[in-house]
């Protein structure tokens, strides 16, 4: 006989399984065990195909299947309940046969005990208990803290973050090392919760970064840098996310005199003080107006504009230039950009009436200041004629039913659905019945030029084989027949936060260059917001106001916060996330292009559009435009929301170093600048309104004098080229290419 065989039959279960010595329950109690050892991960049997001829359902969510795997296929032989340590199911993952995964559980630990245990008992699949709450509770090592100082645990239900905090200098010595327990509440056959049990052992532990935070096996989270961070607890298909703060000072910084304009100036200064961290000054008046400029409307702030700012006195002046800026055709224009870009509109072939119809509906709504929540039923429910019925391309901007379905989670809902096609998503709470559903309820739409509704249609759920079930992604199942007036109620319901959490997350990162979430298209409980408070503050603002686009960036645009300098002060200069200092950011590639056609006074020619065509008004993505492309333009149909702004590549640099795409409008006759100098200006009035519209203030003394100076020693025939080299310089400098 081979030695496989021989090997084979020493580890063949017994005929007969031995009747159970205690009732089991695999689902709430083995399954917890092989997650803990990450054998159901996906790098390991919770793959799509598995390891080693092994598949188990990724990180447990479908323990039926998982159960059936390791008790029933190849006849069992996973298992030997006559020698359960002798299993295979224990002999690989503790190292006593050769696992590709090492050795993922200690022959003498906790884990491979409770298997040999339960295989002995005949590896029952049991009657299942139901989860009905996890709560993880974690406290400072009292001891290391004056009596007086001692804070009370801090708990955790599922979808809360907590966060120990307690006044003065001992808060940094009490989060270095912090003792975590999980327990878990269940609901047994008889309808009735249990009494909780502890699972802190059978919990993962993942810090979003392991640098700053670890958790050893002794369950004790050790904080090693300061700052915000975030551990993950999993226990079965529930994720309860953990936030640790560590002041990013030792001394105490007082911000109760700081103004606060509305609320976004309380919930950011409460943080920061948190932090110990101080804020910025005011930006000037100049800094501010180029930046909301910039950020409302996309455009550069005239010298008229400019000048009339800042000899205005009156204290409701800005108030008074955001209206302005918001009720203006820039605005419309640049905001219906962002918003094509989001909802991924782009020409269809041969029907360019589709992309003009849409597009045109959509700036019209955003001119007049629609609800977002009406933008959105409108969307989810239109039909007709898309050459003339806007909104009813919706569904023709993506291939099929799962396609929309991924729009839809995408731009309503911030989350990422597509990761639930294949399995339960890992780190969210989308389940492929989810996912496949919602696919459902657009799955009878005929995306030809009509869009109607027609009497068939279906997806596959793959875990099934079967037609999915149409469903509102987890709440419920729908009838059969037209859901999508359902879909589009609960999404903008007012009980429903999510729609109204994920716009003005979008909002904050226009404004403020990153999301209170980041990425903004991967809002889950799993990926906390730096200020969960202030996010629930502006998404229930935005629900009473209507969901007025204009109400919240007027919000935003006129808080203390949006209006400080980006110049650091000491003990602020590491802050990336809290708000303390404006953060400056690249110009979008369109916003660039025109920016700089505005200084020069030459407008960039785009084939196919009458002149003077701006970027801005260029919808679709699939239009030819070389220039914004070398720049970064987005041309992705599936969307660029997490793109950076603008290429940093050597091809942009070049192409605005020494491109005709700066060169060109420098030399060009009807340009601003040949036409300053026809006019025989003095350098001091060229360099001056330059300055003003380049970086939108007037040159300092010391930048006046060197540049005069320069201008000066050039005789004739080099003025007009070192004239040229100014304004070049400005066009490529930093404070240019910045929303500063």
């Amino acid at each position: 006989m081979s030695l496989s065989a021989i090997l084979l039959a020493a580890l063949a279960p017994a005929v007969c399984f031995a009747e159970p010595g205690r009732s089991w329950d695999f689902d709430t109690e083995i399954m917890p065990v092989l997650t803990r050892a990450g054998c159901n991960a996906g790098a390991c049997h919770g793959a799509a195909a598995g390891r080693g001829g092994f598949h188990l359902s990724l990180l447990g969510s479908d323990p039926a299947s998982d159960h059936a795997a390791i008790v029933q296929e190849f006849e069992g032989r996973r298992i030997n309940p006559a020698h359960p340590e002798r299993s295979l199911l224990l002999a690989k993952p503790t190292g006593r046969m050769d696992h590709g995964g090492n050795t993922v559980l200690q022959p003498d630990g906790a884990g491979a005990a409770r298997l040999v245990e339960w295989i002995r008992d005949g590896a029952p699949r049991g009657s299942s208990r139901r989860l009905l709450n996890l709560r993880v509770s974690y406290e400072p090592l009292q001891e290391r803290l004056p009596a007086s100082e001692r804070g009370t645990p801090t708990a955790v239900e599922e979808g809360g973050a907590g966060r120990p905090s307690a006044p003065g200098v001992s808060e940094r010595a009490r989060l270095t090392r912090v003792p975590i327990q999980v327990t878990a509440t269940f609901q047994g056959a008889s309808g009735e919760p249990g009494e909780p049990q502890d699972v802190t052992a059978w919990t993962v532990f993942t810090p979003a970064d392991p640098a700053a935070v670890e958790v050893g096996e002794d369950y004790v989270a050790r904080v090693t840098r300061r700052g915000q961070h975030v551990v993950m607890a999993r226990f079965l298909s529930r994720v309860v996310p953990l936030q640790f703060s560590v002041p990013l000072s030792d001394q105490e910084v007082k911000l109760a005199g700081e103004p606060r304009a509305n609320f976004v100036d309380d919930e950011i200064l409460r943080v920061l003080s948190e932090l110990r961290v101080p804020v910025s000054p005011p930006a000037t008046d100049a800094a501010w107006l180029r930046r909301v400029s910039l950020d409302l409307t996309g455009r550069l702030p005239e010298p008229a504009l400019i000048n009339a700012q800042l000899q205005d006195k009156t204290p409701d002046k800005r108030g008074r230039l955001v209206d302005s800026l918001l009720n203006s055709e820039a605005y419309a224009d640049y905001w219906t950009l962002k918003f094509a870009r989001l909802l991924r509109l782009h020409s269809l072939t041969n029907e360019p009436e589709a992309l003009q119809a849409y597009s045109t509906w959509l700036r019209r709504e955003i001119a007049a200041d629609t609800g977002l929540d009406q933008l959105a039923r409108q969307l989810l429910t239109a039909t007709g004629d898309s050459h003339v019925v806007g909104p009813a391309n919706f569904g023709r901007m993506v291939a099929d039913a799962r396609g929309q379905a991924e729009l839809v989670g995408q731009f309503f809902l911030g989350a990422r659905l597509g990761c639930a096609n294949c399995h339960n998503h890992p780190l969210d709470k989308w389940t492929q019945a989810d996912y496949h559903g919602l696919a459902a309820v657009f799955a009878r739409l005929d995306r030809g030029r009509e869009v109607r509704l027609l009497s068939r249609g279906a997806v596959t759920n793959p875990r099934t084989c079967e037609p999915a079930v149409p469903r509102i992604p987890g709440v419920k199942d729908l009838p059969e027949g037209d859901n999508r007036q359902a879909v589009a109620d609960w999404l903008t319901a007012g009980t429903n936060r999510q729609f109204a959490k994920a716009t003005v997350n979008r909002l904050w990162r226009a404004l403020f260059g990153r999301g209170l979430v980041e990425p903004t298209d991967d809002m889950r409980e799993t990926n906390p917001p730096t200020h969960p408070a202030l996010l629930d503050r502006l998404a229930d603002d935005f629900v009473e106001h209507g969901c007025s686009l204009r109400h919240t960036l007027r919000l935003l645009a006129l808080s203390n916060t949006y209006g400080r300098s980006d110049s650091l002060v000491e003990g602020n200069a590491r802050d990336d996330r809290f708000y303390s200092h404006a953060f400056r950011r690249p110009l979008e590639p369109e916003v660039l292009a025109d920016a700089i056609a505005d200084v020069t006074g030459v407008p960039e020619e785009y084939a196919g559009q009458p002149g003077g065509t701006r970027a801005v008004a260029l919808i679709d993505p699939l239009s030819p435009a070389s220039s914004l492309d070398v720049l970064g333009r987005c041309t992705l149909l599936g969307g660029c929301e997490e793109k950076p702004a603008v290429a940093a590549g050597l091809e942009a640099q070049l192409h605005l170093l020494n491109g005709e795409f700066i060169n060109g409008k420098l030399t060009a006759e009807s340009g601003r600048l040949r036409q300053s100098i026809a006019a025989q200006r003095t350098y001091a009035e060229i360099v001056d309104e330059f300055y003003q519209r380049a970086l939108g203030r007037h040159a300092t003394d010391a930048e006046a004098a060197r540049w005069s100076t320069r201008l000066q020693a050039a005789d004739e025939s080099e003025r007009r080229q070192r004239l040229e080299d100014f304004v070049w310089s400005l066009l490529n400098s930093r404070q240019f290419m910045e929303n500063h």
